[in-house]
């Protein structure tokens, strides 16, 4: 027998189910009866009232040139909680095959091309109607899981410095503990996800938005998988917000989260304790602790809609575009009137490549040298050589577009 299928007849044999009843991580949802229902139902249809307007407040073609960013920028800030430092202008580098020669940078960027990867799939509809479903929650990690490099797929028990090798989308046959939370047995994590499917699946659109955080917990809570779960809980959750509110991937709820860790970390653990009274829910978990959990995440993702809205306002952002060009221009570094090409694409949302000799006044040949400048500088995209003209938010010019979107570049800490 060779010792790889050594190492998978030991872990079966590891798998014990200990009974528990699925009643163990009641509440799942806050009940109609809580005293606080009516104050977070008022942020629920605040939140979606906002990324509604947010979302129609965009041309098509600046909605997809910010989330294409705000994928890369979702995937640094959640690979941030997770200790892993990849900066959006690394992770665009990689996307282009473009990779460190550090072996551990160059993995932790191969790790972020999985996340944005599945998060594209996501945000194509490709969990759309079963976010909350087993099966949903085990291809996440098997799509992530599958795009890592070797050296990222193995963890250490921090008691018996045991290594284990993580299967793409396998269920835990481990006990696991986190912080001071011991979670269920190996053996029941497929009854405790049944449960949370019933409960979370074919929910009303305010009765979703209300139950995002306490799916968030609850999965963390089962901790299906012997790593990744953070990532597969926040991208779950990415997925329920997208169906929920139609966010359109512009606006990010990892951002929030990662800025505010200390906070988000403390209520996930809170969410743990037993219930305290009879005032406390009928459930076997605290109500109240739910209760908060919730309110910090409505009131972080209503926090980043704001800030996005400032951040993209049309005057605001057509200004330092232009101002970002016109330096360009005068280093000699872009054609003149690059700007009337720029200014029209933020109009209209797109351009027709046979506008551009047009808006420069200068003959076909220089629109389409300006038009290849701007491609040349990632500031332009297009599908081929005859399609429309689309804007690109490039991370290494977010500083200049986008401010406060991320930390520069320089100004991020190592934490190799």
């Amino acid at each position: 027998m060779t010792k790889r299928r050594a190492d998978i007849k030991a872990d079966i044999a590891a798998v014990t189910d200990r009974g528990e009843n699925v009643s163990a991580m009641e509440p799942m949802l806050i009940g109609e009866t809580a005293k606080e229902r009516g104050e977070l139902t008022d942020l629920a249809v605040d939140l979606a009232a906002r990324a509604a307007g947010f979302r129609r407040s965009l041309p098509d073609g600046v909605r997809g040139a910010l989330a294409d960013l705000v994928r890369a920028m979702n995937c640094y800030y959640s690979n941030l909680i997770e200790g892993h430092d990849t900066h959006p202008i690394d992770i665009e580098r990689a996307l282009k095959k473009d990779y460190s020669k550090d072996p551990r940078q160059r993995d932790l960027q191969h790790e972020a091309q999985a996340h944005i990867a599945v998060q594209q799939w996501i945000d194509g509809g490709g969990l759309t109607g079963r976010t909350m479903a087993m099966d949903s929650i085990q291809e996440i990690h098997r799509r992530f899981c599958d795009l890592l490099p070797e050296a990222l797929l193995w963890v250490e028990n921090p008691d018996t410095k045991e290594r284990l090798k993580v299967v793409p989308g396998e269920l835990r046959g481990r006990d696991v503990k986190v912080g001071h939370h011991v979670s269920i047995s190996p053996g029941a994590v497929p009854r405790f996800l049944g449960q949370f499917e019933r409960s979370f699946s074919n929910l009303g659109k305010t009765d979703a938005i209300l139950s995002a955080a306490a799916a968030h917990h609850r999965l963390l809570w089962i901790h299906p998988f012997l790593d990744g779960n953070g990532r597969v809980a926040r991208l779950m959750s990415h997925a329920s917000l997208l169906e929920a509110l139609d966010t359109g991937g512009i606006w990010s709820a990892a951002r929030g989260l990662a800025r505010n860790v200390a906070a988000y970390k403390g209520h996930l653990a809170n969410c743990d304790l037993p219930r305290r009274n009879d005032l406390d829910g009928r459930g076997n978990l605290s109500q109240e602790t739910l209760v908060a959990f919730t309110r910090f995440f409505l009131e972080t993702c209503i926090d980043q809609i704001r800030f996005m809205e400032e951040l993209v306002q049309p005057d605001r952002l057509r200004a330092r575009i232009l101002l970002w060009t016109e330096e360009e221009i005068r280093l000699d570094l872009l054609p003149p009137k690059s700007g009337n090409i720029l200014e029209a694409v933020l109009y209209r949302g797109e351009l027709p490549r046979g506008d551009a000799a047009q808006l420069v006044a200068t003959g076909e040949r220089q629109a389409r040298r300006i038009v290849a400048a701007l491609i040349g500088k990632g500031v332009l995209t297009s599908e081929s050589a005859r399609a429309p003209l689309r804007l690109a938010f490039p991370a290494a010019l977010a500083p200049r577009w986008m401010p406060g979107l991320f930390p520069e570049k320089s100004a991020v800490p190592s934490r190799s």
